[in-house]
C-alpha cells in the first residue's frame, strides 16, 4: 500500500500527506492557524538563518515592534487600510473591559513601524535607516491551507527610511535579488522568476512591488517574497521627515520588504515526490543519516556511530539511526519521507568489506564507497546533489512554460502550467478577464530578464498562472 497519494493522482492529498507523513506541521485548535512540528520547524529555522544573513549583509538591523496596533495607526493612510481591512483580526476588549481604541493584530508592521522613524529620525545623517524584524503576523483567512495560507504565519519583514527615491529603489531591488532571489536559487534550489507585479496585484499603499515567484510541480505559481518602494505616503501619513544638509525639511523616502513561512510550503512543492520531501542539501537540518541495517555484535553501530562523528567533525549535519530492532524497510521509508538528502547504509557485511552505501534522496540511487573514503564523497555529493535540484526545477518550471500569443492561448495554457505573454497583449482589461477565471498576471519582467520601470512598459513579459 502506498505512504503517500501520488501527485498525478491527487496534488493536494499528496501536499497534506507529505505534511503528517513526514511530520512537518498540522492544523491548531483556531481554523485556519498551524502547529509546526520540530521537523518543520527545523527547516523555517534554517531558513530564517540564511535569510537573516543576508539581510544583516545588506546593512539592516533586527528590531521587535508590538503585536498590537492601535486602529488609527492604520487609518491614516487610507489604501492600506482599505487593502487590509478584510483580513484584519481586532481586539475589542481587554482585561474585562471594553477599549477605548481598537487594537488590530498585526497584519503587517508599517504603521507601527513608521510611527517610530518618525521618532528616530531627525536629520539626513540618520539616513538611511534599516529595519528588519522577525515575528507572527495574523490576516484572516478564508480558505486556510498549512504553509500557504494561513492566519497566523511566520515571516521577517524589513523596513526602511532613505533620502532619495532613487536610494530607496536600489535598497528594495537590492533585497529582491541579493537577499531573496540569491536565498531561494543558491539555498532552497527554487529557480524563481524575479518581476514587477501590476497595479491590481501591488501590496496596498505601495507604488512599487517587486516579487519572487515559483512554479510548483502542478504547475500552479507561488509568490515566495515581496520587495516594495513605497514612495512618500508612509512618510506624509507619519510625518517621516529630515533636515537636509541645506536645513530644508523633507519627507523620507520608504520601503517594505518580507518572506515568509509560506517559503516551506513552497519547498515542499517544488522539489517533493510521491515518497515525500527531497530537501536540498544546504537546507536540510539533518544533510547525511547513518543508518546501521543490523547488528548483532555492536560492530555494526560502533561503526555507524564513528562514522556520524566524523561527517559531523567535517561539517556535514549527520544523524545516527541505530535502531535495529526495527525493519531496514520502515526506517528506509520513514527517511525517504523526510527528505534527508544522503542516506549512508551500513550492516555486518558492509563493515567486514570497508564499505558503506550511499543513497541519494533526489534521484533514487544507490553506489557502493569505501568507508575511508566517504567522509569525502559526502561533502562532494551534496555540492553535486544541490546543483542537480536546481537543474531538475529549472528543467521544470522550462518545461511547464509555454511562450503564448493570444490571451485566449496564455488563459489555455494557465490551466497546467505557466504562459509568458506580451503584457501589451494582456493589459488592464485582459488581466480582469484572466482573474474572472482564476488567472493571474504574477508578474512583469523585459525580454532580457531586467525589471520593467513602469507598469506600462511596452516591452514587457506577462507571466500568467493559477497561484496558490
Amino acid at each position: 500500500m502506498a505512504v503517500l497519494t501520488a501527485q498525478q493522482e491527487d496534488f493536494p492529498r499528496w501536499y497534506q500527506d507529505v505534511l503528517t507523513k513526514a511530520k512537518l506541521a498540522e492544523n491548531g485548535p483556531t481554523r485556519g492557524t498551524m502547529v509546526i512540528r520540530p521537523n518543520g520547524y527545523a527547516i523555517w529555522e534554517r531558513m530564517a538563518d540564511e535569510v537573516d544573513q543576508r539581510i544583516k549583509a545588506a546593512g539592516a538591523h533586527n528590531a521587535y515592534f508590538p503585536l498590537l496596533v492601535p486602529m488609527s495607526f492604520f487609518e491614516r493612510e487610507a489604501e492600506h487600510v482599505e487593502g487590509f481591512s478584510p483580513e484584519l483580526a481586532v481586539v475589542t476588549h481587554g482585561g474585562g473591559r471594553e477599549l477605548t481604541e481598537p487594537l488590530a493584530i498585526r497584519p503587517t508592521s508599517e504603521t507601527v513601524i513608521g510611527e517610530y522613524m518618525a521618532k528616530w529620525i531627525d536629520s539626513y545623517r540618520d539616513l538611511p535607516l534599516l529595519l528588519n524584524q522577525w515575528a507572527n503576523v495574523v490576516r484572516w483567512e478564508m480558505r486556510p491551507r498549512i504553509f500557504l495560507r494561513t492566519t497566523e504565519f511566520l515571516w521577517q519583514e524589513g523596513h526602511t527610511a532613505h533620502t532619495t527615491e532613487a536610494d530607496a529603489r536600489r535598497y528594495a531591488r537590492a533585497i529582491l535579488h541579493d537577499v531573496y532571489a540569491d536565498f531561494m536559487r543558491s539555498v532552497l534550489a527554487i529557480p524563481v522568476i524575479v518581476g514587477r507585479k501590476t497595479a491590481r496585484e501591488r501590496f496596498a499603499g505601495a507604488a512599487n512591488t517587486m516579487t519572487c515567484e515559483a512554479v510548483m510541480r502542478d504547475g500552479k505559481a507561488l509568490q515566495m517574497g515581496t520587495s516594495h518602494e513605497l514612495g512618500q505616503r508612509f512618510s506624509r501619513a507619519f510625518n517621516i521627515g529630515y533636515r537636509s544638509a541645506d536645513g530644508g525639511t523633507e519627507l523620507c523616502w520608504t520601503t517594505s520588504w518580507g518572506s515568509s513561512t509560506r517559503m516551506l510550503g513552497g519547498l515542499i512543492m517544488c522539489h517533493g515526490d510521491d515518497f515525500g520531501l527531497v530537501l536540498p542539501p544546504t537546507i536540510a537540518p539533518v544533510q547525511a543519516v547513518v543508518v546501521a541495517v543490523k547488528d548483532t555484535g555492536g560492530e555494526v553501530v560502533r561503526a555507524a556511530s564513528t562514522l556520524v562523528t566524523e561527517l559531523t567533525r567535517h561539517g556535514i549535519r549527520a544523524r545516527l539511526d541505530d535502531d535495529v530492532e526495527q525493519g531496514f524497510g520502515r526506517r528506509a521509508t520513514d527517511w525517504d519521507l523526510q527528505g534527508v538528502p544522503i542516506r549512508i547504509e551500513i550492516g555486518p557485511r558492509d563493515v567486514a568489506d570497508n564499505a558503506v552505501v550511499l543513497y541519494r534522496r533526489d534521484i533514487r540511487e544507490k553506489t557502493t564507497v569505501r568507508l575511508d573514503a566517504v567522509v569525502d564523497d559526502v561533502a562532494q555529493l551534496t555540492r553535486r546533489i544541490q546543483a542537480a535540484m536546481l537543474g531538475a526545477a529549472t528543467a521544470r518550471r522550462d518545461a511547464l512554460t509555454s511562450d503564448c500569443t493570444t490571451l485566449d492561448d496564455a488563459r489555455e495554457a494557465a490551466q497546467t502550467g505557466v504562459a509568458r505573454v506580451p503584457w501589451g497583449l494582456v493589459g488592464v482589461s485582459g488581466e480582469e478577464s484572466l482573474a474572472a477565471g482564476g488567472v493571474t498576471v504574477r508578474c512583469l519582467q523585459r525580454d532580457d530578464g531586467a525589471l520593467p520601470d513602469t507598469d506600462d512598459d511596452a516591452g514587457a513579459i506577462a507571466y500568467v498562472a493559477r497561484a496558490y
